[in-house]
């Protein structure tokens, strides 16, 4: 991510004074979609990556701070014939600034593990189950999948998972929990939002769950009967949206669950203060108005 608006400069001279408090946003990786491994049940979307955002964190010039970005949790796989192993989806990976760690996405539920799992938000619970529970202040709990087998919405950083719904024979996925927009970078991002759950056969009209803004995966209904392999939407990288959930396959062909977006650490302060003295991780760095912005995509380190 790359400010776009307004004037930048990427370096300001004559300046020699080091920070000594920062602003951050710390987003974990998103969990992974559940798969279905069940005639005519939708899984549950996961839970986006936690948010941690402050200002005003102490930092010593000189001092070296390490910066971990999450990697977005693998989605589950499931066959309703067999046809091999199933898989159960995995958390998010966590992402940190220094002692400031923002916990991953719980997964989603599946038939191999219906409830969601607890996270820095919760993943939405397969049909029959409930969804997980977040950790307080990074997010919220995931949706549960309460009605006509299909999957909860996967909680989000702004806001809980949707449950599923009835519609016709059979029914829609819960809506990924909406993420949270942070202006940090200096344009407004929308990070963290939770993936959608996954419905069962699309032939009775259900529909799959969208999900959440802020890099959400949809769910998908689309394994159906004629074997198509129904993958739920991956998480947008770098921003720990959760991945969604997928329908069944009645086929040989597994189905699998969306991937976690990775996750993303940014810091800022007054430009009028001086340059990193040292960074690892290739952080993206520029002056967006008054502030100096450093963007991790990948884990490194900070020295001010």
């Amino acid at each position: 991510m790359r400010y776009t608006g307004g004037v930048i400069s990427d370096t300001v001279t004559g300046i020699s004074t080091k920070p000594t408090t920062v602003e951050y946003l710390v987003v974990a990786g998103g969990g992974g979609g559940g798969a279905a491994s069940w005639n005519s049940v939708g899984a549950g979307g996961a839970g986006a990556g936690g948010i941690l955002t402050a200002i005003g964190y102490t930092v010593t010039p000189g001092s070296t701070i390490t910066v971990t970005v999450g990697a977005g949790g693998t989605g589950g796989r499931g066959s309703y014939c067999g046809g091999g192993t199933n898989a159960v989806a995995t958390n998010g990976s966590n992402s940190a600034f220094g002692n400031i760690v923002a916990q991953g996405g719980g997964y989603g539920g599946g038939s191999a593990a219906t409830t969601g799992a607890n996270g820095g938000t919760g993943g939405g619970g397969g049909f029959g189950s409930s969804g997980g529970t977040p950790v307080i202040g990074q997010g919220f709990s995931g949706g549960a999948g309460s009605a006509a087998y299909a999957g909860g919405g996967g909680g989000g950083a702004g806001g809980v998972g949707g449950a599923s719904l009835a519609r016709a024979q059979y029914g829609c996925g819960g809506y990924g929990g909406p993420g949270i927009t942070s202006s940090i970078t200096g344009i407004p991002v929308q990070y963290a939002g939770g993936g959608g759950g996954g419905s069962p056969l699309y032939v009775y009209g259900s529909q799959a769950g969208l999900g959440g803004g802020g890099g959400g995966g949809a769910g998908t209904n689309t394994g159906s009967f004629y074997g198509g392999i129904g993958c739920g939407g991956a998480g947008g990288t770098n921003t720990g949206g959760g991945g969604g959930g997928t329908s069944y396959s009645n086929k040989l062909n597994y189905v699998y669950g969306g991937a976690g977006g990775s996750g993303i650490v940014v810091i800022r302060y007054p430009s009028y203060l001086a340059l990193a003295a040292s960074v690892t991780g290739s952080p993206t760095t520029y002056i967006a108005g008054p502030y100096r912005v450093y963007i991790f995509n990948a884990s490194g380190t900070i020295t001010f």
